[in-house]
């Protein structure tokens, strides 16, 4: 049997001691990290780019199928990839959780190892927090701060009629692999059988272990593009591309042929009886980043095989619309996730 401590043994200070007692700086940014009333950051004339996120059990993410190791990982990367969004480099995060007394402090260090993996991943620097008891459940808020070169970050609002339409990566395998764990975890509890993931390494990881995509920040730097309006894709793409609209005052064009889809979950979703498209356009938390570009850069969009051109802005009396592989032409519909309802 494994060894339990129980969080009250330690109290707050001490649990805050523990699980920071190896945290290490990195950036010549974080002046004074953990250990006193504030941290202290000095990006040294570079813009500031702020974000946070609230993930709640039960709501954001269920214990039963995820691992908090995991969880912890990707709890500090769903806060950069909104970092990146503004076209900006994330250089530390401030992590705050409250957890229930069904919570041992081997199982907040495994969560905290996962946080740590990220932040060494993508040389981040966990500068504070806070802890506190909950009621129920597991409740975390993840703050995230960036920088960016003076005026180079980008809005969602930039974009104009004629843009080209992009997305980094692959969709909807996010959307699949959850699909997968909600049916085996309801499995489980109704008859105890052990989850059958059918060789689905990748869909799962896409919903597990996310990543954030600075590698396409940093081709942007390397090839001279500065997107016109960006935003990373968490409620899934057409939920996603009709903020982009509404914010830019555009309408669009979407090609279903366009769309990028990774095989192994085209061939999913058919074995689930799902339209991988809809996977596509409706399944969140794929944290790729979609955002347009003026058509002069076309040329340097097209040689780099991680980013797909699925279609291009339009004046808004054009309406927001999707083209079928058929070359029938669709309504846009939002269908994304709605944290707000049930």
């Amino acid at each position: 049997m494994e060894d339990r401590t129980e969080i009250e043994s330690l109290g707050e200070f001490e649990l805050i001691d523990h699980l920071t007692n190896n945290n290490e700086t990195s950036n010549a940014s974080t002046i004074l990290s953990i250990g006193d009333d504030a941290a202290v950051i000095d990006h040294f004339g570079r813009q500031t780019v702020i974000s946070t996120d609230l993930l709640l059990e039960g709501i954001h993410f269920d214990l039963g199928y995820t691992p908090l190791k995991h969880l912890g990982y990707k709890s500090v990367v769903v806060n950069l990839s909104d970092i990146y969004a503004m076209n900006a480099v994330p250089t530390q995060v401030v992590l705050s959780i409250g957890f229930s007394n069904r919570f041992s402090v081997e199982a907040l260090d495994e969560f905290y190892a996962g946080v740590y993996a990220a932040c060494q991943e993508y040389n981040v620097d966990l500068v504070g927090g806070d802890t506190s008891t909950s009621l129920r459940g597991f409740v975390i808020s993840v703050t995230a701060i960036g920088e960016v070169a003076p005026d180079t970050y980008v809005k969602r609002s930039g974009a104009n009629a004629n843009d080209l339409i992009c997305v980094s990566g692959e969709l909807g395998g996010a959307f699949l692999g959850l699909t997968l764990l909600e049916r085996e975890n309801k499995i489980f509890q109704e008859t105890g059988a052990q989850p059958d993931l059918e060789g689905q390494a990748y869909i799962v990881g896409r919903l597990l272990k996310p990543e954030a995509r600075r590698d396409i920040i940093e081709y942007f730097a390397e090839a001279g593009i500065k997107p016109t309006s960006m935003m990373d894709i968490s409620d899934g793409l057409s939920s996603d591309l009709l903020h982009l609209c509404k914010q830019s005052n555009t309408g669009c064009v979407l090609y279903e042929e366009k769309l990028p889809l990774n095989e192994e979950a085209r061939e999913f979703a058919y074995k689930l009886q799902l339209d991988p498209t809809a996977c596509a356009l409706s399944g969140g938390e794929d944290y790729e980043l979609l955002f347009t570009v003026a058509q002069a850069d076309f040329e340097k969009i097209k040689t780099n095989p991680s980013l797909s051109i699925i279609g291009y802005m339009t004046e808004p009396g054009e309406g927001k619309n999707i083209v079928t592989r058929a070359g029938n032409r669709y309504a846009l519909v939002a269908q994304g996730w709605n944290h707000l309802t049930k």
